[in-house]
């Protein structure tokens, strides 16, 4: 299944960035050579794929704790948006993200890629097992409908990473569909809109299968409904992306957070009273200062990097009202005189979401899908099917629950916006830093607007910094939804060894 590649690739490799080796597996080049033949150990094989979004685990002959799912698919998300200002240079690749600096060699790129078609061929052996076996009774009916699932939901992160938004080019180059262990090794990439109709195919197919939930740590019948209202969303088909959303609220098994029990949300996510799947850490999951996801957005002083703030963008956001209980995750970095302090000109605020489960600062259980989306869900597709007032109703739910029942909409439109600008911007404040900032504003073929003070900034020097106006003169100050960087280059793996694929322009 490897690909010895000639000397003659040496100097390209060279030019991309740095490689530890020369055998580059394919997507599907994860074997696993144990059929799978009891409900224990079909359980067990299926439990092995959710660890795997949150496990190091070798890639190209080593080990490295900066590489988990989780890790970079929110540095790859989240810090591409404008929610999340970085506050200096740094050789970490997530500072791509921020630049669009992009390369086929960086290394989260690569690692997500290989982790993603590991998960999907883990699940793909154990659907494999189930059909063969011919068992249908509900409990392995259970198990089967988390393995499309899951397939979904990775293969939806994928094409959104890699791919152009629906609503730009539904015929653009998608990713690799791997729903078969019989696919070729070697395969080209699927249409975004072919992805999509994969997506939805599984999801659709794990909500029917699904009707006996192992806990919010396992995906459910409502974790496939809510995949399926977003990807709709995105696909703008706003009826099912309603029809969806609308049987996860009104199906009464979740409420939403209030102002008093919100703040402690993330940190008690699996017995949190809006959340529909989570990804769950123990505390022998906590990675601490090296690998963790919250080590680069928080530290206690000695936890974390914290490296990685909340913009100045969002909190201008925000700053109308500060009795706005989802203040309490942006924490102030203060001196002894109550002073915001600064690093290297960017003043510090972090991010606490991904922190203080059981009280440790980079231990949590990250929240893949929550009540409050679903109801922004449905807002932005009534909003686009001329529902303003249906549309406002559901921010105002979210608002009520966080200490806001003073400063609702009440069903009017304010002056100078639309219905679907507020909902964006209530869904920018609600969802901060949960990786869905981005891809909002380029499927709604909206420009991201990055011009506040901050290492993105191409050639950037702290003298520079005046935190009185805004900067000027710099490149990527506006990113149009039309820029190629707002997505990524396929990984240099994949082209190597798979002649077939085509690499993003």
């Amino acid at each position: 299944m490897k690909k010895k590649l000639f000397s003659a690739i040496v100097p390209v490799l060279l030019m991309l960035g740095s490689c530890k080796n020369l055998d580059f597996p394919p997507s599907d080049a994860i074997s696993t050579t144990t059929l799978i033949t009891t409900k224990d150990g079909l359980t067990n094989a299926l439990n092995g794929a959710y660890a795997l979004f949150k496990d190091h685990i070798e890639f190209n002959g080593t080990t490295d704790n900066n590489n988990m799912y989780l890790r970079q698919f929110y540095h790859l998300s989240d810090f591409a948006s404008d929610d999340i200002v970085c506050a200096q240079i740094t050789t970490d690749p997530l500072f791509y993200s921020f630049t669009l600096g992009h390369s086929p060699a960086q290394s989260n790129t690569r690692y997500f890629w290989y982790i993603s078609y590991k998960i999907i061929t883990g699940v793909n052996t154990v659907i494999d097992a189930v059909e063969k076996s011919g068992k249908s009774d509900v409990e392995t009916n259970q198990l089967l409908g988390e393995c499309y699932f899951l397939r979904a939901f990775c293969h939806f992160n994928l094409v959104r990473l890699f791919g152009k938004p629906y609503s730009v080019d539904p015929q653009a180059p998608g990713i690799i569909l791997r729903t078969s262990l019989s696919d070729p090794a070697k395969k080209g990439r699927s249409s975004v809109k072919e992805v999509y109709e994969s997506v939805l195919a599984d999801a659709e197919k794990a909500a029917v299968l699904m009707t006996k939930p192992r806990g919010v740590q396992y995906a459910s019948q409502y974790a496939a409904w809510s995949l399926l209202a977003r990807v709709n969303l995105y696909k703008e088909d706003n009826l099912k992306a309603i029809e969806y959303a609308d049987k996860v609220i009104e199906s009464g098994k979740y409420t939403l957070s209030s102002t008093a029990t919100y703040p402690a949300l993330f940190a008690n996510a699996t017995a949190g009273s809006e959340t529909i799947f989570c990804i769950a850490f123990t505390q022998v999951d906590d990675y601490g200062k090296f690998g963790s996801i919250a080590s680069m957005i928080y530290s206690d002083g000695n936890s974390g990097w914290g490296e990685e703030y909340a913009s100045s963008s969002l909190r201008e956001l925000m700053a109308k009202y500060p009795e706005d209980v989802r203040w309490s995750y942006i924490v102030p970095l203060k001196d002894a005189s109550g002073k915001i302090q600064k690093k290297n000109g960017i003043e510090v605020y972090y991010i606490s979401k991904f922190s203080f489960q059981d009280g440790l600062p980079n231990l949590s259980s990250p929240i893949m899908f929550r009540l409050a989306e679903l109801y922004l869900i449905r807002a932005e597709a009534k909003a686009k099917n001329n529902a303003a007032a249906a549309a406002l109703d559901d921010v105002d739910m979210i608002r009520k629950n966080r200490g806001l029942a003073h400063a609702l909409y009440n069903k009017v439109v304010p002056a100078g916006s639309t219905a679907l600008d507020v909902v964006l911007n209530e869904k920018r404040i609600e969802m901060a830093f949960e990786g869905h900032r981005a891809y909002d504003l380029y499927r709604n073929r909206k420009a991201m607007d990055k011009s506040y003070w901050g290492y993105h900034l191409s050639g950037l020097k702290e003298t520079d910094i005046d935190l009185s106006k805004k900067p000027a003169g710099f490149p990527n100050l506006s990113v149009p939804y039309s820029n190629p960087r707002i997505i990524y280059y396929l990984p240099i793996d994949e082209m190597l060894s798979n002649p077939l694929v085509i690499q993003n322009p």
